[in-house]
């Protein structure tokens, strides 16, 4: 059952697609003509042993998938809507202790410690640090005589920064975040030549660094959101494996995610000249979820079907794989006036660029705007005339809006 409103063949998930831009277009096309949509895919190539999945795409019914987890499952097939073809069940499975796979009543369970660290006073604490960070990050950038990576200089600094902050990593110790995580989530990238095994590496890295620091403070408690934790695990906290899982979901979702926010955010105010100007000049406090929306730096997870069901006026099967695609969702005129406009005084704006809502809406939404706001703050008083030195160069990649090199030049 293809979808006539697509080309014969197209896959949303196809790491090409990504690779090249964010189909909107044919997003588009689908929420006019067929806005739950099966596409289909060879039996494997995403890791999964059946012949495709439910495209969603208007705002609506991605909401509506979010929000009922026991008609939309995260653990039956994690939340991960490819993976490598060569990929074994097994290895899919084990990603079930990340507390994105999780459903209620686990998931619960395990958000509801974890939350003790995203608090609205936990994140006012790292304000004024963290302030001060992206200052550095910005005057170190400008200090450089040429054009330089915005990636790499600034965009991927301040979000390393505040995880090390929040869970009490040793500064030196992020190019080790860095790396690791990197290395988990581009396996679709040849540039990077990331085989499967040596994701799973950067994953046990990740694991049992995290797993050492839960079991230190254990031994040793100390006035950190870890001892808060894991110190009293009898006591409804977290155990060592469930902290270092918590800390490989930070590794991506803290950080993965927020760097290339960053990144779409500079390149968008750099081409809407405009809307740089407006920035530097008023600083709209809008702006941070206005470019949340634009970037969508996750361009769709996925839910399983639990039972059969409608949606969309389509018939969903128990075991079917059911698409989120948040940056068709964002973009969608029955929610958005002028979706296709970089607007950074756009209010209301009810993206999904934090998820659909749910269980699973982003447990570090608060920090991530503050980093946003945080950075570009520090851009605009530092590098009022940062331009474009060069085009994006974008992330091979089947779910992550991301990009890997920007050249900007600050003189």
């Amino acid at each position: 059952m293809p979808c006539p409103a697509l080309p014969d063949g197209f896959d949303f998930t196809d790491p090409d697609v990504l690779h090249r831009r964010v189909p909107l277009p044919e997003f588009a096309e689908l929420r006019r003509a067929e806005p739950v949509c099966w596409v289909a895919q060879p039996a494997g190539v995403a890791g999964f042993r059946d012949e495709g999945y439910w495209a969603v795409t208007r705002h609506a019914d991605v909401k509506y998938v979010s929000t009922h987890p026991e008609l939309f499952s995260s653990y039956e097939n994690t939340a991960i809507i490819r993976f490598n073809e060569d990929i074994e069940r097994d290895a899919i499975d084990a990603q079930r202790f990340i507390m994105l796979n999780m459903d209620p009543p686990e998931h619960t369970r395990v958000r509801q410690i974890v939350q003790r660290g995203f608090t609205p006073r936990a994140i006012r604490a790292l304000e004024e640090r963290l302030r001060a960070r992206a200052v550095a990050i910005v005057e170190g950038a400008r200090a450089r005589s040429g054009p330089f990576d915005f990636v790499t200089e600034v965009a991927c600094e301040l979000p390393l920064q505040a995880i090390a902050e929040l869970i009490g990593v040793p500064q030196e110790d992020r190019g080790k975040i860095f790396d690791w995580s990197n290395k988990m989530i581009s396996y679709d990238d040849p540039e990077y030549a990331i085989t499967a095994e040596i994701g799973a590496q950067s994953a046990a890295e990740i694991l049992a660094y995290a797993m050492n620091m839960a079991a230190e403070r254990k031994r040793c408690p100390a006035q950190d959101i870890v001892t808060r934790l894991v110190a009293a695990e009898d006591e409804g906290n977290l155990s060592g494996d469930e902290f270092g899982f918590f800390v490989l979901l930070l590794a991506v979702a803290g950080n993965e995610t927020t760097r290339n926010a960053i990144t779409h955010g500079m390149h968008a105010l750099l081409t809407h000249p405009d809307q740089w100007e407006l920035y530097k000049r008023e600083r709209p406090a809008t702006t941070a979820e206005e470019i949340v929306r634009w970037a969508t730096p996750v361009a769709a997870f996925q839910r399983t079907a639990t039972q059969d069901t409608e949606l969309g006026g389509r018939t969903i099967r128990k075991g079917d794989r059911v698409g989120l695609f948040y940056s068709s969702a964002n973009h969608d005129p029955e929610v958005f006036t002028a979706p296709d406009a970089f607007d950074i005084t756009r209010d209301p704006n009810p993206h999904l660029g934090f998820g659909g809502g749910g269980p699973h809406y982003c447990l570090g939404k608060s920090l991530a705007v503050l980093e946003i706001d945080l950075i570009f703050n520090a851009i605009a008083d530092a590098m009022p005339g940062l331009r474009l030195a060069g085009d994006p160069r974008r992330l091979r990649s089947a779910w992550i809006n991301g990009v890997k090199e920007l050249r900007v030049s600050a003189h």
